[in-house]
């Protein structure tokens, strides 16, 4: 059986981190947890982690050891036109929710995946 996790990240403003990331995935705020320095998000049907983020004094310097990839077509296989129409969809929307976005990269002829930074500057990709 599997086991329930939960993502954990340093963030200089939880609460600004975690709506970013509410609104990136389709989460929720953790019912019943509510504290000045820390919030979590939660898959609103159970299926996916939750992601906690608590405040810590000292800012981003490098680049992230692990990072999310958010897969907007879903699984493969994929239809490449669709794919690529959603990504640049999702990406205009986490511009918008203030994030940067950094580079494409292409596999081959196909678009591969947008690499971005969130509002605290930690790197993800759009696939």
């Amino acid at each position: 059986m599997a086991m329930h996790w939960t993502l954990g990240g340093d963030a200089s403003d939880p609460h600004r981190l975690a709506a970013f990331w509410a609104q990136a995935l389709g989460y929720v705020p953790e019912p019943g947890y509510d504290e000045p320095d820390g919030a979590s998000i939660v898959d609103p049907e159970g299926h996916g982690p939750a992601i906690g983020f608590l405040r810590v004094p000292e800012v981003k310097t490098t680049k992230n050891r692990m990072h999310i990839d958010i897969r907007v077509a879903g699984e493969p296989p994929w239809n490449p036109a669709d794919r690529e129409r959603l990504i640049h969809a999702k990406v205009a929307e986490l511009v918008a929710a203030g994030a940067t976005e950094v580079r494409t990269e292409h596999y081959g002829d196909q678009l591969g995946n947008v690499v971005m930074l969130d509002p605290e500057g930690n790197e993800f990709c759009v696939a």
